[in-house]
């Protein structure tokens, strides 16, 4: 039994008893683990409160053919990083029949892949910082002397900014690329941006007021993204309503060329023009107390019940043939 995907046939689920046996998709083995936990835990508690049938799950505790041996109708995934968020277990789900949320495999591969999404947001004209792939010592020089310094180290396919280092020095990239490297062989550099730092939430194809993000940290890293309480968020971010919208339309257009649906984020950086340059596409973002969808969700007038609620509501776009 094969899934398609038709947002065409994507329902407002009045009842909760509708939606069936749940299964919330949670911890997996990525670095991000711990980051899922907390995310599942929030999802779970939130259908719960709406009188869903919900139950959590860990594939790293059990075979995703229990879904199928426990009756569950459909999965709310909170599974961050790869593994989760990169495809794979999409194409199982489907393999299996089973309907989920968000994007299919296709949009979570790409979306997982900062360099596929940044090749293809430039492709359809959506700016992204300049880059130079990593894959040896020998492209240290191409990168400091194309990007200069101060630059940022990422490894290509990890979320939360796990394995991102600045490089002020030219000695330290040495450093900075090894710490990537070590979690995968995909591995680039961007030139340090020192604009002002927005996301944009993704709902149904409706994109949700933008987000600016300060931080006393040296970038927005996984300490200030879950655990700090100094990091600022601001909602509305404070750009007048033109440029709001443009942020909004390119995130949208980001979310659509890497073949992304249902829900998600994508973020950017302004350069010293104050033009909005693309970071990445998130298809499965974070759902904690200091995650970014929920607070703009919240600002669009949607509590985490109801956010939680659409989301699992997305699945019901994934259509058995």
């Amino acid at each position: 039994m094969h899934l398609r995907y038709d947002p065409g046939a994507m329902q407002r689920v009045r009842e909760a008893r509708d939606f069936g046996h749940v299964a919330v998709l949670l911890g997996g083995d990525s670095s991000e683990r711990e980051i899922s936990l907390l995310t599942g835990r929030a999802v779970l508690a939130g259908l719960m409160r709406r009188g869903v049938d919900a139950h959590p799950f860990d594939p790293q505790e059990h075979p995703l053919t229990r879904l199928i041996e426990e009756g569950f109708d459909r999965v709310w995934i909170a599974l961050h990083g790869p593994g989760g968020e990169d495809g794979t277990l999409q194409g199982a789900l489907e393999f299996l029949g089973m309907p989920y949320t968000g994007s299919g495999v296709m949009g979570s591969a790409i979306g997982m892949d900062k360099l596929a999404t940044k090749r293809l947001a430039l492709a359809i004209g959506v700016a992204t910082a300049d880059f130079v792939v990593l894959r040896s010592a020998a492209d240290f020089d191409a990168a400091l002397e194309q990007l200069g310094l101060p630059l940022i180290v990422k490894p290509a396919t990890q979320g939360s900014s796990v394995g991102m280092t600045k490089v002020e020095r030219a000695a330290d990239l040495a450093a900075a690329y090894a710490a990537a490297a070590a979690l995968e062989t995909s591995v680039f550099a961007e030139p340090w941006i020192k604009g002002g730092e927005y996301t944009v939430a993704i709902l149904k194809d409706q994109a949700l007021p933008s987000i600016r993000i300060e931080t006393p940290r040296t970038f927005y890293d996984y300490e200030a993204k879950y655990f700090r309480n100094d990091t600022r968020y601001l909602c509305p971010s404070g750009l007048s309503a033109m440029a709001e919208e443009h942020l909004a339309n390119l995130a949208l257009a980001a979310f659509d060329a890497v073949g992304a649906g249902g829900w998600g984020r994508a973020d950017f950086m302004m350069d010293e023009t104050g033009r909005p340059l693309l970071l990445e596409v998130n298809t499965v973002p974070g759902m904690t107390d200091h995650s970014l969808v929920p607070m703009a969700a919240r600002a669009r007038g949607i509590d985490f019940d109801e956010l939680v609620w659409q989301v699992l509501e997305t699945s019901t776009a994934r259509v058995r043939n």
